[in-house]
């Protein structure tokens, strides 16, 4: 995990989908994509805390393509899976020394900044809105 100069954290690790069958001659076979993924701020800290080699992992977010320019002058292209959200599909693991625990819990979406600051301040208006609601005017008190 790394720090962005405005301290966004950021984690960048890989993830690896399997998949096997037969084929109409009955042989078997298997074959595995390989996928890059990048979690942002409290996602990434979580990530890099719990997320270990040969952990099942669930991750759902949005594709992401970068093009850039490489040292020697070639077009270079990567196109990466940015989560915003991260379920451990496998139990707590038995062994003390690996020295990770997996809250019992799931990982909760993550929420921009922006949506957390404007929370309640909405708040705050639907609670004035309510006490108006409440509030019988005098036009409305039958005597």
């Amino acid at each position: 995990m790394r720090y962005t100069p405005q301290g966004a954290a950021v984690c960048t690790f890989g993830v690896a989908t399997n998949r096997s069958w037969t084929t109409e001659s009955g042989e078997k076979k298997e074959d595995a994509e390989f996928h890059n993924i990048v979690a942002w701020n409290k996602l990434a800290e979580i990530c890099s805390q719990f997320l270990k080699k040969g952990r099942k992992v669930y991750v759902e977010g949005r594709l992401s393509t970068r093009s850039w320019q490489g040292q020697d002058g070639t077009q270079k292209q990567r196109t990466e899976v940015v989560i915003n959200d991260m379920v451990i599909l496998d139990k707590k693991s038995d062994n003390p020394d690996e020295g990770i625990e997996i809250p019992e819990v799931g990982v909760e979406p993550q929420v921009a900044p922006e949506e957390i600051a404007e929370k309640p301040a909405k708040k705050a208006k639907k609670t004035e809105e309510k006490k108006e609601k409440e509030a019988p005017a005098d036009e409305d008190i039958p005597f």
